[in-house]
């Protein structure tokens, strides 16, 4: 079987990628990181039917958290480092299953326990090792055997197409989550819930037993579990860094070397600015890692200087005039063109491409980013794309400060609806669509927004509302949770019983798996009517798409114009 997937919004004519990715990822990947999400279901089967539980796993946590991130679109490249992650994941897997059976409990060495950090009386219920999925049991020792045994065990091994379909929906939800949950482990912080809930969905997605309405329960719960993840991160972020508050950032540049961060982990942007204090680099943020500027925590360093570029997808042009190196620290990465850029690219954590320096981090969590930095005195400053300032720092907290003006402004009808243009941003032309509709809103709206999604407007001169911008920015992908706070704040003021009765529409751009828990956290708050573009996922097979729209007015979007007569009532 070649490779086949469908997880992000590119999927190849709208049904799958089956030569190469649209992303740039080989079939090679796609079919180890097939193999490696195998290999996470096959722990989650033998964690859950060993009755092992998350707060005695340890490290083992922690893993599966990195394999489902390493997964998400365009956060690795790199074959040798899924090859080398299986085989991790493998050995984690059999120690488990041994473990769990009472015939060679006995016999497991001392060396395990402390790696997986289990208490000595850890030793689970015992079961039937033969009797457990082969996803809990297959062996493969080099690439060419996981190559083969990947080609039978990814997408379309699972032949009825709904049940495919809410698996997948599932898979992808859960890859969402486990990114939040790492960056919130980065800052020290995790819930244990999340674990369990991970072993939990990944173990159902091999259980044939399970029904459709089965696998429906578990999508809703996969929300649930969204919000539990994305608060989670909130609390890490706001915690270390203080509450995002209005800040205004320059796009243009200045005359020193600088290092370029892009990616989403604040952890590792805190770390960079640690070590370049007084080198005479500057630091500039591109795309997802734009709403650092508006922690309070950063403002102190006089070397974070500003914002290059725009979303992810315009990399291949921006990162040529950067000229300087480029830190990812995960997702989204575009393959590089050029040897010369390829060679300023640097990755950590779950990122990674071929022929790019990957940085890990030592034992206390610290990275050494002297390489980087180093190579930024060498190189020339950024040459200058666009001058300015753009205005973000609209998260919750912030957004509460100025509730009273908010309600003042939609009671006197200065503000008559809010429109939420969260997720994310692409490639495909259609998305053309999210800049006219901005454009072509009503002065009496104000857009919330999130995510790389806003580059599409956010640099437009769209005015204000009495003082408070058109254009509200919360933050990254997660701080979507965000905007479900302040919605939920005025469902309170205005003492509304359901919050759809807010005028609020959403108009949501989506493109990977941290917009599909996204969603699925919204449609677990009880939002409902939200329209996603420019097109509908790939993997919602016909009738799981209907129970959507039945169930929560999920909806496509048509023209600009066609569309805002509808979100208006026009």
């Amino acid at each position: 079987m070649s490779m086949f997937c469908y997880q992000c919004q590119e999927a190849a004519k709208g049904k799958g990628c089956s030569v190469k990715g649209v992303c740039g990822k080989s079939e090679e990947v796609a079919k180890l990181q097939d193999l490696l999400i195998y290999t996470v279901k096959g722990i989650s089967e033998i964690v859950v039917k060993g009755e092992l539980e998350a707060k005695e796993l340890g490290e083992v946590n922690h893993e599966v958290l990195r394999s489902l991130f390493m997964t998400i679109t365009n956060a690795n490249f790199d074959g040798d480092a899924f090859v080398k992650e299986i085989k991790k994941m493998t050995v984690l897997r059999n120690q488990l299953r041994d473990m769990v059976d009472a015939a060679n409990k006995k016999n497991n060495p001392g060396f395990f326990q402390k790696l997986l950090g289990l208490k000595k009386e850890q030793t689970g219920k015992k079961i039937n090792v033969s009797a457990l999925h082969d996803a809990a049991r297959f062996e493969t020792a080099t690439k060419a055997e996981m190559l083969k045994k990947a080609a039978n065990v990814g997408i379309l091994a699972t032949k009825n197409e709904d049940v495919r379909s809410l698996r997948e929906l599932i898979t992808y939800g859960v890859k969402g989550l486990a990114a939040y949950a790492e960056h919130a482990l980065n800052l020290g912080k995790e819930d244990l819930s999340l674990y369990g809930f991970i072993y939990e969905a990944m173990a159902a997605t091999l259980d044939d037993a399970l029904s459709a309405d089965d696998l429906v329960a578990l999508t809703l719960k996969t929300g649930q579990f969204g919000v539990t993840a994305m608060a989670l991160l909130d609390g890490a972020n706001t915690g270390k860094y203080g509450n995002p508050e209005i800040t205004e950032v320059n796009i243009g540049v200045k005359k020193n070397p600088a290092i370029l961060i892009s990616g989403h982990d604040l952890t590792d942007l805190e770390q960079l600015l640690e070590q370049t204090k007084g080198t005479g680099v500057d630091v500039y943020t591109h795309s997802e890692m734009l709403p650092a500027h508006y922690y309070p925590a950063f403002k102190k360093y006089d070397n974070f200087v500003g914002n290059y570029g725009n979303a992810w997808w315009k990399q291949l042009e921006e990162f040529e005039s950067f000229n300087g190196p480029i830190l990812f620290t995960t997702n989204c990465i575009v393959p590089p063109k050029s040897d010369e850029v390829r060679g300023r690219i640097f990755t950590t954590g779950a990122s990674g491409h071929p022929g790019c320096t990957h940085i890990e981090a030592d034992g206390s969590g610290k990275k050494d980013f002297s390489k980087v930095i180093e190579m930024a005195k060498r190189l020339k400053a950024p040459t200058e794309i666009e001058t300015g300032k753009i205005v973000g720092g609209f998260a919750h907290e912030q957004v509460f400060a100025l509730a009273d003006k908010v309600v003042d402004a939609v009671k006197s009808g200065a503000i008559k609806k809010f429109f939420v243009m969260a997720g994310c941003d692409g490639r495909m032309k259609s998305r053309d669509y999210y800049t006219e509709f901005a454009q072509k809103l009503p002065q009496d709206t104000v857009i919330l927004t999130a995510g790389c999604a806003k580059y599409r407007y956010n640099k437009l001169d769209l005015g204000d509302i009495g003082g408070i911008p058109r254009v509200l920015d919360a933050g990254q992908c997660n701080d979507s949770y965000s905007l479900a706070l302040i919605a939920l704040k005025l469902k309170e003021v205005f003492e509304l019983n359901d919050i759809n009765e807010l005028p609020i529409a959403y108009n949501i751009a989506w493109y990977e798996q941290k917009a599909v828990i996204v969603l699925l956290a919204l449609l677990h708050l009880g939002v409902k009517n939200i329209h996603l573009g420019p097109t509908l996922p790939a993997f919602l097979s016909a009738n799981v798409a209907n129970v959507l729209i039945d169930t929560f007015g999920i909806g496509g979007i048509d023209s600009v114009d066609a569309d805002m007569a509808m979100f208006l009532g026009a």
